[in-house]
């Protein structure tokens, strides 16, 4: 089996103080993360020996997906984006440290398959092929050829013993880049962590979405960026003011694109849906209630449906109304995994000694964004899992985006969902 050079797991220093957060030291000047390199290698598979651990991800990523639309930041009747492959990517790291009780709620709960570390590891592999640099990227020109670019990253206090076994998981199958920090020195170890969010995401997210705590001992992070040009882009002169009626039932006009596209369509039981393809590798999936429910948030066995229905379907032309929107989120992960049922992972503090002994689940938050326009989309995702230790033609048939719709991004070698949202009111 091929092999890639990685980056180094290290277990580190001396015990720490089982107490709550200490005072920060005077504030220096930060600087950039180190990222510890050595011979720790990830290693190379290939998607075709995982197929059932990746349709196991997408099942578990769909129902993340509902989660999160359901819980709507806060606001479930307003827009939504959310990605839960991020989620999923981000628990299955934690999951690699878990033991007892909480392996087996979380495997139960979130459906990982046995081999959930190496297929994810191919789940990753799958999206190389369009890997780049998000500061590379015209925002207001999305690529032709898509760039996505997932990044994992493990920030560890370099005073607390942190498993050596755990982190050769990270990056054997994770390529989880590992960094050594100072907690207690907010000022410093802040700023390195917000940069490292803001480098991976393109700038589209400036800050982690965990509030900081100078007693966190580790935090992982997952983030997605894409930038994708549409297949057939949208005539800028064809975008007007239409109409679209809103969660609240108003009546406003919105910035409406407008054109013909050739797009696989189904029709099922209370929706409507197109899968719109970008240039290549990936499609967004538009999928439209009925009138009479228009507030409906459909869950994973229902999404599953459209998926099928839409992988069955021919490409057909389709007439397409579709606004344009520009919305962000912010999720606080912690009710939103405890309503999953995951109450072990969040209450437990020895199933994860395998970490870091004594550690538990802090905190927990996601943010996302998306901007969806004539040329493409461009949209970024960051999850984060903090830890602290115990003690810290004619168309053949028309569709108008004309009412609440929700979306996915599709990954189409795997149909991973990795990006979810819902457009209540695209102003």
């Amino acid at each position: 089996m091929k092999t890639m050079k990685f980056a180094r797991i290290v277990a580190v220093g001396a015990v720490a103080s089982m107490s709550a957060c200490s005072t920060a030291p005077p504030a220096t000047e930060p600087g950039p993360p180190v990222l510890e390199k050595a011979d720790i290698e990830r290693l190379a598979v290939s998607t075709e020996d995982y197929a059932a651990e990746l349709e196991a991800f997408r099942q578990s990523s769909l129902k993340l997906g509902s989660a999160l639309l359901a819980d709507g930041d806060g606001n479930p009747g307003g827009n939504v984006v959310a990605s839960p492959a991020s989620l999923l990517i981000a628990l299955s790291m934690l999951r690699a440290g878990a033991t007892g009780a909480t392996a087996v709620e979380m495997d139960q709960v979130l459906g990982l398959p046995e081999k959930r570390d190496e297929g994810m590891n191919a789940l990753l592999a799958s999206l190389e092929e369009y890997d780049g640099d998000p500061s590379s990227v015209d925002e207001e020109d999305p690529p032709h050829k898509p760039v996505m670019h997932p990044a994992n990253g493990l920030f560890i206090d370099r005073d607390e013993p942190t498993g050596e076994e755990y982190l050769k998981v990270l990056a054997r199958h994770y390529g989880t880049g590992v960094y050594r920090v100072d907690f207690s020195d907010q000022a410093t170890t802040e700023p390195m962590i917000d940069s490292w969010v803001e480098e991976n995401t393109g700038g589209r997210i400036k800050k982690a979405p965990v509030q900081y705590r100078p007693c966190f001992t580790l935090t992982l992070l997952n983030t997605l960026y894409l930038a994708a040009a549409w297949d057939a882009p949208f005539e800028p002169e064809a975008t007007a003011d239409r109409p679209f009626t809103t969660a609240g039932g108003e009546a406003v006009d919105v910035p409406t694109m407008a054109g013909y596209v050739w797009a696989a369509y189904a029709e099922g039981d209370g929706w409507r849906a197109i899968d719109l393809p970008y240039a290549e590798g990936f499609a967004m999936r538009l999928v439209l209630p009925d009138a009479d429910a228009p507030q409906r948030i459909f869950d994973a066995d229902a999404l599953g449906l459209v998926a099928e229905a839409l992988e069955d379907a021919p490409p057909s032309s389709v007439a397409l109304d579709l606004p344009k929107w520009d919305h962000k989120s912010e999720f606080e992960l912690l009710k939103v995994l405890a309503g999953l049922g995951l109450n072990s992972m969040l209450t437990t503090n020895t199933d994860f000694d395998s970490i870091q002994r004594g550690a538990f689940v802090s905190a927990a938050a996601q943010a996302a964004n998306i901007t969806v326009a004539e040329k493409g989309t461009v949209a970024a995702a960051i999850t984060q899992i903090a830890m602290a230790v115990t003690g810290v033609a004619e168309p053949a048939v028309s569709i108008s985006f004309d009412m609440p719709f929700q979306y996915q991004i599709v990954h189409l070698e795997t149909g991973m969902p990795l990006f979810m949202g819902k457009v209540a009111d695209p102003r």
